[in-house]
C-alpha cells in the first residue's frame, strides 16, 4: 500500500511540475497540433510524425522536452487519422481504418459532426484508460523483469520480431518474417558488442557504430510513403458540411461501458511487442460487433462501431509503452521511433530505468490526451480545412523536413546516403507487399537479440539447453515455436478441418 501511495504522489508531483512550466504548453500545443495534421492528411502517419520529430529533437533538446514533443505528436496523430476516415472514407492512418467503416456512413447521413465529437471523446477516454494501465502494470512488470536474464531477453526479442511479422503481413506471413530477419541482419552490422570486432562494415568506418537509428527510421517510414503519395497525385478533397461537434453528456455517459471495454482491448493488444494501434482498432471492432445487441448495424453507421475502433487505437498508446519502458521492446512502430529517441539520449529502457522517467511519461500522456481532447472539440474545423490540401503540396515539404531531420542528428552526409538506401529498399519491399514495420522492429531488437543470445551461450559454455532449462525461457521458447507452427500450412489446414467438423451438426 505504501508503494502505491508513493507512486501516486510521484505522479502528481510530475504532473504539477509539467503543468507549472509554461514551456510545456508550447510544446504540447505545437506537437499535438502537428500530430493531428499528420494523422489527418492521408499519406502521412503517426510513425512518420514521431520519426520526423525524433530527427529534430533527438539529442539537441533536454530529454523531457523531447518526450513532450514526441508523445504529443504520437497521441495527436493516432487521433487525427479519424478525420479523413469519417469525412472522406479515406483512413488517415492504418490505425483508423476500422473507423471509416461506420464513420463515413454517419457523415453521409448528415451526422458527421456527431461522429467527430463522439470519436474525440472516445479517443480521449481511451488514451486515459491506457495511461492508467501503463501506470499500474509497468511496475508489476518491472518487478518481474528483474528476474529476466539473457536467455529470456533473447527469446523475448525474437518473439517480438516474429509477432510483428505475423500480424503486419498483408498476404503471406513469411514476408513479415523475412522483413524482420532483414532488420535483424542490419543490427549485426558494426562492432561486435561482446568481442568489439567489426562485422560487415566492408571497411567503411561510418558503419563501425552500426546503422544509425534515425536515418533508418526516416528511410523506412518516410521515403516509401512520400514516393507512394507523389505517384497517387490525389486531388484536393471535397469536404462535406458538419454540424455540432461537441457531444451531449448523456450520450457519452451511455457509451461509457463500450468505450471502457474497447480501451481494455486496445491496451492489451498494444502491449504485444510490435503489434500496435492498427491491430488494436480491428480487434476491438470485431469484439464490439460480436458482443453488441445491434451488431448487424456495424458497418452501416453504428456509433458503437465507431467508438470500438477509436477508443482502442488510442488506448493502445499506453499499452505500447509498457514493453517499451520495461523491456526496451516497442509495442508499435511509433513506439519504435520513441525508443530511438530514448537511445539517442542515452536512456536504456529496462529494469534499470529511472522510475521518475516513467512517472514523467505518464504525466505527459495525461496532458497530451487532454490537449488533444480540447483541440478536437473546439478547433476541429481547422483540421477539416487542412484536408483540402492536396498531397502534391505537402509531401515535398515533408521530404525536406525528413532530410533536414536525418542530417541534423549526426551532421554528416553519410546519414543521408543511409536514409536514401534504406528508403529505396523499403519502397521496393512495399511494392512487393513486404511489411516495413517488422524490418524496423528487427533493426531495433536485433542488437538485443544478438548480444543476449551469444552471452547466454557463452555463460552456458555453448550448451543450448540454457534456452529451455529455465522456466521463463522454456515458456518463451514454447511461444516462439507455437507462433511459427501456427502459420505452417498443414497446421492451419488441420485447425480449419477441426473447426468445420465442430460447426457441422452430427
Amino acid at each position: 500500500m505504501e508503494f502505491v501511495t508513493t507512486q501516486i504522489a510521484g505522479f502528481w508531483i510530475a504532473l504539477a511540475e509539467l503543468a507549472s512550466d509554461p514551456v510545456t504548453y508550447v510544446y504540447l500545443i505545437a506537437s499535438v497540433f502537428l500530430g493531428i495534421v499528420f494523422g489527418a492528411l492521408p499519406g502521412l502517419t503517426a510513425t512518420l510524425a514521431v520519426t520526423i520529430l525524433t530527427g529534430f529533437f533527438s539529442n539537441k533538446f533536454p530529454l523531457e522536452q523531447s518526450l513532450i514533443a514526441l508523445i504529443g505528436a504520437y497521441v495527436g496523430a493516432i487521433y487525427g487519422g479519424s478525420y479523413p476516415s469519417i469525412l472522406l472514407n479515406i483512413p488517415g492512418t492504418a490505425a483508423s481504418a476500422a473507423t471509416a467503416m461506420d464513420g463515413y456512413p454517419l457523415t453521409r447521413s448528415g451526422r458527421g459532426g456527431e461522429a467527430l465529437g463522439i470519436t474525440t471523446t472516445a479517443s480521449f477516454i481511451g488514451t486515459l484508460f491506457g495511461t492508467v494501465c501503463l501506470l499500474i502494470f509497468v511496475w508489476v512488470l518491472l518487478l518481474m523483469s528483474k528476474n529476466i536474464a539473457s536467455p529470456e531477453k533473447a527469446l523475448l526479442a525474437l518473439f517480438g520480431i516474429l509477432l510483428s511479422g505475423t500480424l503486419m503481413s498483408q498476404d503471406l506471413v513469411v514476408k513479415g518474417w523475412i522483413a524482420g530477419l532483414i532488420g535483424l541482419a542490419m543490427a549485426m552490422v558494426g562492432l561486435d558488442p561482446i568481442l568489439s570486432e567489426d562485422r560487415y562494415t566492408f571497411g567503411w568506418s561510418y558503419l563501425l557504430s552500426g546503422f544509425q537509428i534515425v536515418p533508418v527510421l526516416m528511410g523506412a517510414f518516410a521515403i516509401p510513403q512520400i514516393m507512394d503519395g507523389l505517384r497517387a497525385t490525389t486531388m484536393a478533397a471535397q469536404i462535406p458540411q458538419v454540424g455540432r461537434i461537441v457531444p451531449k453528456f448523456g450520450e457519452v455517459l451511455r457509451r461509457l461501458p463500450g468505450i471502457t471495454r474497447s480501451g481494455a482491448i486496445g491496451t492489451g493488444v498494444g502491449a504485444l511487442p510490435g503489434v500496435g494501434e492498427d491491430v488494436a482498432g480491428w480487434v476491438s471492432y470485431g469484439v464490439g460487433k460480436a458482443s453488441s445487441k445491434e451488431g448487424s448495424k456495424f458497418g452501416r453507421g453504428s456509433v458503437d462501431g465507431l467508438i470500438s475502433a477509436e477508443a482502442a487505437n488510442n488506448a493502445a498508446i499506453g499499452g505500447a509503452l509498457i514493453p517499451l519502458l520495461v523491456l526496451g521492446i516497442p509495442g508499435s512502430p511509433p513506439a519504435a521511433a520513441l525508443l530511438g529517441a530514448l537511445k539517442i539520449n542515452n536512456v536504456i529502457p529496462g529494469p534499470t530505468i529511472d522510475p521518475a522517467l516513467i512517472l514523467r511519461v505518464v504525466a505527459i500522456l495525461v496532458m497530451a490526451s487532454l490537449t488533444m481532447f480540447i483541440m478536437g472539440l473546439f478547433t476541429a474545423r481547422i483540421f477539416i480545412m487542412i484536408l483540402r490540401i492536396p498531397q502534391t503540396v505537402f509531401l515535398p515539404v515533408v521530404m525536406v523536413l525528413t532530410t533536414i531531420g536525418s542530417f541534423s542528428v549526426g551532421g554528416g552526409v553519410n546519414d543521408l546516403f543511409l536514409m536514401i538506401c534504406v528508403g529505396l529498399v523499403a519502397y521496393a519491399m512495399n511494392v512487393m507487399k513486404y511489411p516495413i514495420a517488422p524490418l524496423v522492429i528487427g533493426a531495433i531488437l536485433g542488437g538485443l537479440f544478438d548480444e543476449t543470445f551469444r552471452r547466454s551461450l557463452l555463460i552456458s559454455d555453448g550448451d543450448p539447453s540454457v534456452f529451455f532449462s529455465r522456466p521463463g525461457a522454456a515458456i518463451l521458447l514454447t511461444l516462439n515455436v507455437l507462433l511459427i507452427m501456427s502459420q505452417l500450412p498443414f497446421v492451419r489446414r488441420r485447425f480449419s478441418r477441426l473447426r468445420r467438423n465442430k460447426e457441422t451438426p452430427a
